[in-house]
């Protein structure tokens, strides 16, 4: 039995819930956001807080439930607040800015990369070797910013490559005589 599932989704203020039958609309101060939830789950609205519970108790309906009720508050936390990432560039001559809605890589390639943003979605290059991706939407913005990694992951013997912020290199040794 899901224990996240019981756990109600407090809503802050300035966060409007429209719940019609199994779709959840939230429209917060950063955006707004929809999900048709899956059928064996309802979700009902008690004052400031969502509850979603199995429609019947079955073991695999609890945990559907502790699913949608984790995608629910990443939308609430995404309307409120928003999601952001980011990512560093290692290498000598790796440069990214962000021009409109694109963004123009140097990545080591014979030729720039460019990379259309997609709708709902910032990026921001405060430095030359440092992307922000920013939105409401939690898996769209992961989704972008493992794209942008994907054009020149890190390399396990200098580094060198686009990561994630906080993402650890496991290096690996040269090769000896």
């Amino acid at each position: 039995m899901s224990r996240v599932a019981k756990k109600p989704i407090a809503l802050p203020s300035g966060v409007n819930v429209t719940i019609n039958g199994n779709n959840v609309a939230l429209k917060g101060p950063k955006g707004q956001l929809s999900y048709d939830l899956h059928a064996d789950v309802e979700v009902s609205q008690e004052g400031n807080t969502l509850q979603l519970a199995p429609r019947n108790g079955d073991a695999s309906k609890y945990a559907m439930a502790g699913t949608m009720r984790a995608l629910v508050n990443n939308m609430v936390v995404g309307v409120s607040q928003g999601f952001e990432r980011k990512l560093e560039l290692v290498g000598v001559g790796y440069r990214a800015q962000a021009q409109g809605k694109t963004l123009n890589l140097t990545l080591g390639f014979s030729h720039p990369v460019a990379y259309p943003v997609p709708e709902g979605i910032t990026i921001e290059t405060p430095s030359q070797t440092e992307i922000l991706v920013k939105g409401v939407d939690k898996q769209v913005v992961g989704q972008v910013a493992a794209e942008i990694r994907a054009f020149r992951p890190p390399e396990p013997y200098k580094g060198k490559g686009v990561k994630y912020a906080n993402e650890q290199i496991i290096r690996k040794e040269a090769k000896k005589k």
